[in-house]
């Protein structure tokens, strides 16, 4: 059976630099880039058109569909097919408990599920170290991830970090040994 890591957190909790860990700690390891439709940034992203979004739709392969920042975010089939491909195991980075179980329902793997965590203050400070232009943004998407914790507090978490008391080396030892147990 395929494997996967689902990275979970709010904005600037770690999950770009956790992820770049793992992928250091084995060639397994490779960060899922989401088909990101509209415009912004592209790095970490494979940019697709209204079109393809709507044949993804009619095929029923979207996954998981998330709009924020003025854009459309998915979790497709094909693209979870070809990162699992060859023993491969992909790393999603998700911001929404409903994104976690629609991967988890959807698509048959064995799925780590982990919360990064840091405090709404770090994810400030955070934001504008790397430059980003809309930190008011990415706060409101912190109340967000709050919320969304307190309303799903059933969710089973396999593991839980907070980015503020450990490297981004120590969580993707800690991710790492728990998924190698899970084969």
């Amino acid at each position: 059976m395929s494997r996967g890591i689902l990275l979970y957190g709010p904005p600037a909790s770690g999950k770009d630099t956790v992820t770049a860990a793992l992928c250091e700690l084995s060639d397994a390891y490779c960060a899922f880039t989401r088909l990101k439709i509209g415009s912004g940034g592209t790095h970490g992203y494979r940019m697709g058109s209204a079109d393809q979004l709507a044949e993804l739709e009619a095929r029923g392969e979207v996954i998981y569909r998330n709009d924020r920042y003025g854009n459309i975010y998915l979790v497709d089939r094909p693209g979870l097919v070809q990162a699992t491909q060859e023993g491969r195991i992909p790393i999603l980075h998700l911001g929404q408990i409903a994104g976690l179980e629609a991967v988890v329902e959807k698509f048959a793997a064995s799925w780590t599920s982990v919360l990064l965590w840091c405090s709404r203050e770090s994810t400030e400070i955070r934001s504008k170290g790397r430059g980003d232009s809309d930190t008011e943004a990415r706060l409101t998407a912190w109340d967000a991830t709050a919320e969304d914790i307190k309303a799903s507090p059933d969710f089973a978490w396999d593991l839980q970090l907070d980015t503020e008391a450990m490297s981004p080396a120590e969580a993707a030892q800690e991710i790492d040994l728990l998924t190698r147990r899970a084969i």
